[in-house]
């Protein structure tokens, strides 16, 4: 196992690589989207529509990019993926017309696929983090900040420089930052590989493992659970500022959101301190109730405002934990066999519904009331969470699950 300072490090340093990926393939998107839209002379609603079809198709990659972590390692598809995002941002950049733009856009989402979260938590497992689960939250916590420093970064460098110069210097930073700390990690993994793989067995406090059909059952589950809080996630997220505003809370609509960004890092900093021993199962369920209680507090308060902000509160806390989950209940149900893979399905799961889920929201929205169109959300978010309480009982009945990861969820059983 490597020495505790090297993984305190090792941590850290993918945080960063974390907030960069995030913030310059991600979060400085909705920046520069006017410009770009200006410049190719098309609306904002076309480049977002094509933002949306990209982050489908990077849906539809993510359990090869697992897969790939798996067999190749975390490191390596992490130091590869960096050198891609950074060809990516660079073809945006100098991209002479609309085919070629949403072409390198393409290329962005699916080079994501190879250094955010899912390639992130499984290089934690692969260098031989003791408590990958823990790990995972710091990772998280430090992550979360991506959004509160890109986008005013983005705003400021937009402000003395063309959206084309600022995707330059995005490019620039995942090569000079990102690639050097992936490049170390993918060392780092190797010189530990064998101390790791005598780790992935299962722990002690694992029962009796499940039969192959329950293990297919809780997989699944699992998915269901991920793609009902993506759905919800990203509808809301997208249309929040606006749909506070048409439930009547006006300007103030917009004061409202800015608590959701802290309500995520103090959920994620909560569970941190004082989460250690809860089962994942149990977290995961947590975080699905708290944003379905969320919802239902927007719809049963409009337009008071004191219950706006208690809807931004509990969403915001649903969505940190959602984070921590996605990486970590896959790691307690199947252990670290596979993971990738397993990660790689979560997050086309969660991509897949996110990606269609704010034109889904939108259109509901224009044929019916918004308040209608909230409580079809709130029997999405609640599906959620019958599907997490329906992976804890049949964890309680057989402890972790034996299942073998395969090519599709139909193939393992």
């Amino acid at each position: 196992m490597p020495d505790r300072s090297v993984l305190r490090k090792a941590i850290w340093a993918l945080g960063l690589t974390q907030i960069i990926g995030y913030g310059t393939l991600y979060y400085s998107f909705s920046i520069l989207a006017p410009a770009i839209a200006s410049e190719f002379s098309l609306s904002e609603g076309w480049v977002f529509g094509a933002l949306s079809a990209s982050l489908f198709a990077g849906s539809l990659f993510a359990p090869t990019a697992g897969r790939w972590a798996d067999r190749f390692g975390a490191g390596r598809i992490m130091t590869m993926g960096s050198v891609a995002a950074a060809l990516a941002l660079a073809l945006c950049a100098v991209s002479p017309g609309r085919v070629s733009f949403v072409l390198a856009l393409l290329a962005m989402e699916l080079a994501s696929s190879f250094v955010l979260y899912s390639a992130a938590f499984v290089a934690i497992v692969q260098i031989g983090v003791p408590s990958p689960q823990r790990s995972i939250t710091h990772l998280t916590l430090i992550a979360g900040f991506a959004s509160t420093l890109f986008w005013p970064l983005t705003s400021a460098l937009h402000a003395q420089l063309t959206w084309r110069e600022v995707y330059l210097l995005f490019a620039a930073l995942n090569l000079g930052l990102c690639l050097p700390i992936h490049a170390w990690l993918m060392r780092l993994s190797r010189h530990h590989a064998t101390a790791a793989s005598q780790e992935r067995g299962p722990t002690p406090e694992a029962g009796a493992p499940l039969d192959s059909r329950r293990g297919r059952a809780a997989f699944l589950l699992m998915l269901a659970g991920f793609a009902t809080e993506g759905f919800v996630l990203s509808a809301i997220l997208i249309h929040m500022v606006p749909l506070t505003a048409a439930l009547g809370l006006g300007t103030a609509g917009l004061f409202v959101s800015t608590l959701f960004g802290p309500s995520q890092v103090a959920s994620r900093l909560i569970n941190m301190l004082f989460g250690g021993r809860l089962p994942q199962t149990h977290l995961a369920v947590i975080a699905a109730s708290l944003l379905t209680a969320g919802l239902c507090a927007l719809l049963l308060t409009t337009p008071w405002l004191p219950g706006a902000f208690l809807f931004v509160f509990l969403f915001g806390l649903g969505s940190g934990l959602t984070s921590i989950v996605g990486g970590t209940l896959p790691l307690e149900l199947f252990g670290r066999e596979g993971y990738g893979a397993r990660l790689g399905w979560a997050s086309a799961a969660r991509q897949f519904t996110s990606s269609f889920a704010p034109f889904a929201l939108a259109f509901m929205m224009a044929r019916t009331s918004v308040a209608n169109s909230l409580w079809v959300l709130v029997a999405v978010a609640a599906s959620g969470v019958i599907a997490f309480l329906a992976i804890a009982l049949l964890r309680r009945r057989g402890g972790r699950v034996a299942f073998v990861m395969g090519g599709s969820p139909e193939e393992a059983a």
